[in-house]
């Protein structure tokens, strides 16, 4: 099975960062195939920026994302910029203090997360990415919980990562609270530093 995403928002919210972790884990250590392209060019910091990931279970020959299955935005410009791509039946994810996707989204099953609020709350709006990841990992569950959390470490700054993996864990966490699944983020966080 071939799904198509699109991680987009503003530059310097670390969307190119997603794309690269979701398909590290996926290649990696979920034994899938991933390839991604970015674009941010001139814009690279404020205004819209997207990362293509493909994702299959067996070898991708054509390495382009077509119209996604899954649209994850995370600020409004973006949202406005890629919603149009987006096939019938598509997910969506949404930062919901950053994005009002007004009636657009009839066709689209959707998901709201204040990523950008938690990351506030926990001290630094920078991980505000990793809150998205975890929640994209939850409510998606293209990728398994296991390979996102060995994915992260050597993804962001070594500085920064036990507050990437903590906030990584809040993403999923409530991800798991609108889809039942609910992780157990101490265990799990031990496992990923260690390895």
């Amino acid at each position: 099975m071939l799904t198509e995403i699109r991680f987009s928002g503003f530059g310097g919210q670390g969307i190119i960062r997603c794309g690269y972790i979701v398909g590290k884990a996926c290649a990696l250590f979920d034994n899938k195939y991933a390839t991604m392209a970015q674009s941010f060019g001139p814009e690279a910091r404020g205004s819209a920026c997207s990362s293509e990931l493909v994702v299959s279970d067996e070898r991708i020959f054509y390495p382009y994302m077509t119209r996604p299955h899954i649209l994850v935005a995370m600020s409004q410009d973006a949202f406005d910029k890629f919603i149009g791509e987006v096939r019938d039946g598509a997910l969506l994810l949404i930062d919901e203090d950053l994005v009002k996707p007004g009636n657009r989204i009839i066709k689209l099953k959707t998901f709201a997360v204040p990523a950008t609020r938690i990351a506030e709350e926990m001290g630094n709006k920078v991980i505000a990415n990793l809150i998205m990841l975890g929640f994209f990992t939850a409510v998606t569950e293209l990728v398994s919980l296991e390979a996102m959390r060995q994915a992260v470490p050597g993804s962001v700054p070594e500085r920064f990562l036990d507050l990437n993996l903590k906030g990584f864990e809040r993403g999923y966490e409530f991800g798991g609270g609108i889809t039942g699944k609910m992780a157990k983020p101490e265990k799990a966080m031990e496992s990923a530093v260690s390895s």
